[in-house]
């Protein structure tokens, strides 16, 4: 009779599957490779919306394990820190951009109750399946919330790289740099742009500032940070506001999480859909448990699953060595002290990037599930959300304030099923 985790069996060549094994030392390499490849948006994400970069990191550890246990070890799945959540987050606490974020508490809240949305949903999934959420969602609406949480975003990053001429084109230049590893870069390089392509930034912003009346990068912070320290952890407030604009994203996270389960199947040949609600209701309580101590929400990674396609090896094992490594980092004041000597321009031209693709991965989700723009039930929903997304249009419900984003993700919703009654009939 099969155990809760599987019985590991150790493979030193070829495809190497969930519940196959390298030997530990390889383990811990190709764990360190996961750690890496999560990096640059995992700590981006939490900088965008003022959280600390170090205990983004540390709760991204924590909920790729705790993510394994859940699964029991069968599903192979980083849990970092999702961009998802940067508008309503933005929104729900008025961050500028810059710095802490002074109300990260009434943030944590919403993050919590998102996840908690979350976990109830993957319960759901659990015991009836997942076609009720794919009648739901289907591709035209998720890639109409998907574009409207991008475009909501655009005067963050455009605040960010505002401040002068030289910041704007330290910001291009990072866009450029990003791009060129993107496309040009090789091998585990090309997993890599938003890293490389904002060192290379860094570097130059560092040699350049003071040429230009630029602020210096300081690292005085830098040499006075510990080696070793306690995370930053902070205690969130529950806010009725906050959370209403908060837990819509839920329904963002299940689509992404549906799309990235369904991509580990096609990659290792296994059909894994009896784990989807696990995966689910995993994602939702690592989600709440980084949002009870300062941690942004998390969700199942793109840039980890690339990892496991160029490598072949998808043994769950080398997740407990990427979330352990993880931890350690989060261990660390003067990682987190290198982190904040990022320059905004940089940050900003990464934002750009960023905030960029998930409104492009929009057109992705549209064009491999050959949605028909022919028809105008699919024309009017998605320009509607993305109208109402870009210009963040807050609607007042019941004494509440629903977000852009939440109020694009609903009018999608509700549009879609409107008029899709005439097509049904």
């Amino acid at each position: 009779m099969a155990g809760y985790f599987p019985n590991w069996t150790l493979k030193t060549s070829g495809d190497v599957m969930p519940d196959e094994r390298l030997p530990t030392g390889q383990t811990i390499i190709a764990g360190l490779q996961h750690v890496v490849a999560m990096f640059g948006a995992t700590v981006l994400a939490p900088i965008l919306m003022g959280f600390d970069p170090n205990v983004a990191i540390f709760f991204s550890g924590i909920a790729t394990l705790l993510f394994f246990v859940i699964t029991g070890g069968r599903l192979p799945s980083y849990l970092g820190s999702s961009f998802a959540f940067i508008g309503v987050v933005i929104a729900a606490t008025g961050y500028a951009g810059t710095g802490p974020n002074a109300n990260l508490p009434v943030a944590l809240g919403g993050i919590i109750a998102c996840g908690a949305v979350y976990a109830l949903i993957g319960l759901i999934v659990q015991g009836v399946g997942t076609r009720w959420i794919e009648t739901l969602l289907p591709p035209v609406v998720t890639g109409a919330v998907v574009a409207a949480i991008g475009l909501n975003l655009t005067a963050v990053a455009m605040n960010m790289i505002s401040a002068s001429a030289y910041t704007k084109w330290i910001a291009l230049f990072t866009v450029i740099a990003v791009a060129l590893i993107a496309v040009y870069g090789r091998g585990l390089i090309q997993r890599l742009p938003v890293l490389i392509g904002g060192l290379a930034a860094y570097v130059l912003y560092a040699a350049t500032a003071t040429s230009f009346g630029a602020p210096p990068v300081d690292f005085g912070k830098v040499a006075a940070a510990a080696w070793f320290g306690l995370p930053n952890f902070v205690a969130p407030v529950f806010d009725a506001k906050a959370i209403a604009l908060i837990v819509p994203v839920a329904i963002i996270l299940v689509a992404e999480n549906l799309g990235h389960i369904k991509g580990i199947s096609v990659m290792t040949g296994r059909n894994l859909d009896g784990l989807i609600g696990r995966g689910f209701f995993a994602d939702g309580v690592g989600t709440m448990i980084a949002g009870s101590g300062g941690g942004t929400g998390v969700t199942t990674y793109a840039e980890n699953m690339g990892v496991m396609a160029v490598t072949r090896v998808y043994s769950t094992l080398v997740f407990v060595a990427a979330g352990a490594i993880a931890i350690l980092l989060g261990f660390s004041p003067k990682f987190g002290a290198v982190i904040g000597t990022i320059p905004v321009a940089v940050l900003g031209g990464l934002a750009v990037v960023v905030f960029g693709l998930i409104a492009a991965t929009a057109g992705r989700i549209w064009v491999e599930n050959k949605v028909n723009f022919a028809e105008p039930k699919n024309l009017l929903t998605v320009a509607t959300a993305l109208i109402l997304g870009a210009g963040d249009l807050k609607l007042p419900i019941f004494g509440y304030e629903l977000g852009g984003i939440g109020t694009a993700t609903f009018a999608a919703i509700a549009l879609y099923h409107l008029l899709n009654r005439r097509s049904a009939a």
